[in-house]
């Protein structure tokens, strides 16, 4: 009798994980090129994570993305962990390799460089300062980027001062940390600014840093993208800004996982963005 061969598995794990996009990418990407293979949305305590993630390679699994509140403990229990994600100090992207070892990645910053390119195309690196908002996980990837492709200065505002210090003691000189009360004036000749906040997040509080000095030529983007427009990117188009939103990032993150665990580079197209919209 003929062994069938196993279909490969990938997923998503998170506590919780309900509210995930995620699934719904990577289903439409499946279906779109026709291959075999499921991505599932997994609920786990952290106090499960290690035995998890040792245990999916023999249910099948090929690798898994990883959100909060795992991305940072996940480095604790991978045997491989990438330049980048050892950088960052967090990963979101596992990948079983054939030998049996967790590879830890993290594709969020790569994800967020992406995104500017593809929808704001006119976009250089190099054209002046940027300014991040927020000092967690997702602007240590921010910056990370930023830095990698050449931006030469980043002013960093948070409202705790100590964790944007420690950014800057990671990062080095390119990195200026303000004082959060005067996130608004550090805007001022500015050519790029990233929201990492869940500030404007449906939920959670207002965004509510004033746009006054920024640059009417400089591009504003937001990380969150629930609501896709947020207020941040409301007002700063009706100053007349290039506006970015943030569901760009998640599917651009999405497709070097999706490549390795599946064996085909997704493209990342309005066709996508509508199926994530949508679900």
């Amino acid at each position: 009798m003929t062994e069938l061969p196993r279909i490969p598995l990938a997923g998503v794990l998170g506590h919780p994980i309900a509210h995930s996009r995620s699934p719904a990418l990577h289903g439409y990407w499946l279906r779109r090129y026709g291959l075999k293979g499921f991505y599932i949305p997994m609920d786990v305590a952290p106090g499960d994570l290690e035995t998890v993630l040792r245990d999916l390679p023999k249910m099948g699994f090929v690798g898994v993305n990883v959100t909060l509140p795992h991305k940072e403990a996940i480095l604790q229990i991978a045997d491989i962990i990438t330049d980048r994600a050892a950088l960052i100090g967090a990963a979101n992207t596992i990948i079983y390799r054939k030998d049996g070892k967790i590879h830890a990645d993290n594709t969020d910053g790569s994800g967020f460089i992406a995104n500017l390119r593809q929808n704001a195309p006119h976009w250089v690196a190099n054209a002046g300062p940027a300014a991040v908002l927020g000092a967690g996980g997702a602007a240590r990837a921010v910056v990370a980027a930023l830095i990698e492709v050449g931006v030469p200065e980043i002013r960093l505002a948070n409202r705790t001062r100590p964790r944007a210090e420690a950014m800057r003691s990671d990062f080095g000189a390119k990195i200026v940390v303000h004082e959060w009360v005067q996130a608004g004036a550090m805007l001022e000749d500015c050519a790029t600014v990233i929201n990492t906040t869940a500030l404007g997040m449906t939920g959670k509080p207002d965004f509510s840093v004033r746009l006054d000095a920024l640059p009417q030529q400089a591009l504003v983007t937001d990380l969150v993208y629930t609501p896709l427009k947020t207020q941040l990117l409301i007002e700063a188009e009706e100053r007349g800004n290039t506006v970015v939103d943030g569901l760009g990032m998640l599917l651009h993150q999405a497709a070097p996982g999706f490549e390795r665990w599946f064996g085909q580079r997704p493209d990342v197209d309005e066709a996508t963005r509508q199926a994530v919209l949508s679900a």
